[in-house]
């Protein structure tokens, strides 16, 4: 009953706001969208939307099947590109997923010789996410899913990568320097800052602050890992990071890494793969890659 032209027409009309744009979108008259939706809707008995002069508005059928739209069209694209790439004997491209921001400085590290063994493929990074990185890995938004936070889900294979460990990076003349250990209550008036990530999946907050009931004096995010460090060097704040990565800066600029907490914060990157890609050869050239850069940063 449903067929694929069906979803690629809602969802040009929700991308181009018009059936007329939508049209032009997709290479077709506007008439023959018309007459797609009024044989789908003949056959299924349910309404799939209203006119309203050169609008359409969407009934609640409609929204369903919209939602559907945004879900399987990106499965089929892929599937059309894999086929593609088969016929021209490459690989198309393998796209990589980051929910671990200072991770991308190791991921340069493996995709390099990545390029050089896989000329066919190419390589493409997302680094956000509108529903979450499991998500866009499994509606096929992505192949790669690179995270600190491993799910256990079904179709869904972990991989881990390195372990290292979570500390605090503070400038080399701040107080906290001198501590052995950082302890939730000695962040209550610092202003801590971290990438744009809800403090509910921040390691400093799970398993320092939160269980402590202890709040920084101010939370500041910052995108760029240099502007960041810049800043915790220049006494404006202090940063929870991977110690490799403070140690990667520490020729540069004046700052120090202290453990969070008695414990310490240990952590392991891991890479998710949809279980019925693994034996796919441009997958398993990057894990295997990956595999050999096993805890080099």
């Amino acid at each position: 009953m449903i067929e694929r032209i069906h979803l690629s027409i809602l969802r040009a009309i929700e991308r181009e706001g018009s059936l007329t744009a939508a049209a032009r979108t997709l290479h077709l008259s506007q008439s023959a969208l018309s007459h797609a939706i009024r044989k789908l809707e003949r056959r299924s008995g349910a309404t799939i939307w209203s006119r309203e002069g050169r609008r359409v508005r969407l009934t609640a059928a409609g929204e369903q099947l919209l939602i559907a739209a945004n879900r399987l069209l990106p499965q089929l694209e892929r599937v059309d590109d894999m086929l593609a790439d088969y016929a021209s004997g490459t690989f198309g491209a393998l796209r990589i997923g980051m929910e671990c921001h200072p991770c991308y400085r190791w991921l340069l590290k493996v995709v390099e010789p990545y390029l050089s063994a896989w000329p066919g493929v190419d390589v493409d990074v997302v680094q956000q996410f509108q529903f979450g990185g499991m998500a866009a890995l499994f509606n096929h938004e992505i192949d790669i899913l690179v995270t600190p936070d491993p799910l256990n889900k079904k179709g869904v294979q972990f991989e881990p990568v390195f372990d290292y460990e979570q500390v605090l990076a503070v400038a080399a003349d701040h107080p906290l320097a001198a501590c052995d250990v950082v302890r939730a209550e000695d962040l209550a008036g610092e202003t801590l800052l971290s990438y744009p990530v809800d403090p509910s999946r921040l390691d400093v907050y799970v398993s320092l602050l939160t269980p402590a009931g202890v709040m920084p004096h101010r939370h500041k995010t910052v995108e760029s890992t240099d502007i960041m460090l810049q800043m915790v060097a220049a006494g404006r704040g202090v940063a929870a990071l991977p110690r490799w990565l403070i140690e990667e800066y520490q020729p540069q600029l004046a700052i120090v890494a202290r453990p969070l907490g008695e414990q310490g914060i240990a952590k392991q990157i891991h890479l998710g793969v949809r279980r019925g890609d693994r034996g796919l050869p441009a997958l398993e050239g990057f894990l295997e890659l990956a595999a050999a850069h096993r805890g080099r940063v």
